[in-house]
């Protein structure tokens, strides 16, 4: 296990974890998809807010599980509070200084059929995506 820092664009949001990056995990559901995220879930004692918890803004939707936290200004999603798991929080990898995401070793998640998935289903082959390979 290391600690990373990492955080948003502009830089207002900084934050703190400790973890393994042996795997990332992409999901092709409608909001991560379009936000390119790379999820590193860690239990919460294992992640610190350094600064900017002012500078964060919350965008909720369906079941209102999942707490979509970004930076109110450059609108960079770091981290959040996943549906799967809301005890955790989960690290955007891609946010991780000095971490190149396209020698990370990616598992994927059907999070289209979320509840399938969830339930022990295959995984989804993912499309197209930049970070494909092995570290």
């Amino acid at each position: 296990m290391e600690t990373y820092e990492g955080g948003c664009h502009c830089g207002r949001v900084r934050f703190r974890v400790a973890a393994d990056l042996d795997a990332v995990t992409y999901c092709n559901c409608s909001i991560c998809t379009k936000k390119g995220i790379l999820h590193l879930i860690v239990p919460p004692e294992r992640f610190e807010l350094l600064r900017g918890a002012g500078e964060l803004t919350t965008y909720e939707f369906n079941t209102g599980t999942a707490k979509h936290r970004f930076c109110r200004h450059c609108g960079v999603q770091s981290f959040y509070v996943p549906r799967s798991d809301p005890d955790k929080i989960d690290v955007n990898a891609r946010c991780l200084d000095g971490v190149d995401p396209s020698r990370l070793t990616v598992v994927a998640f059907d999070g289209r059929n979320w509840e399938q998935a969830m339930a022990g289903a295959p995984a989804a082959e993912p499309t197209s995506r930049g970070a494909r390979g092995s570290r």
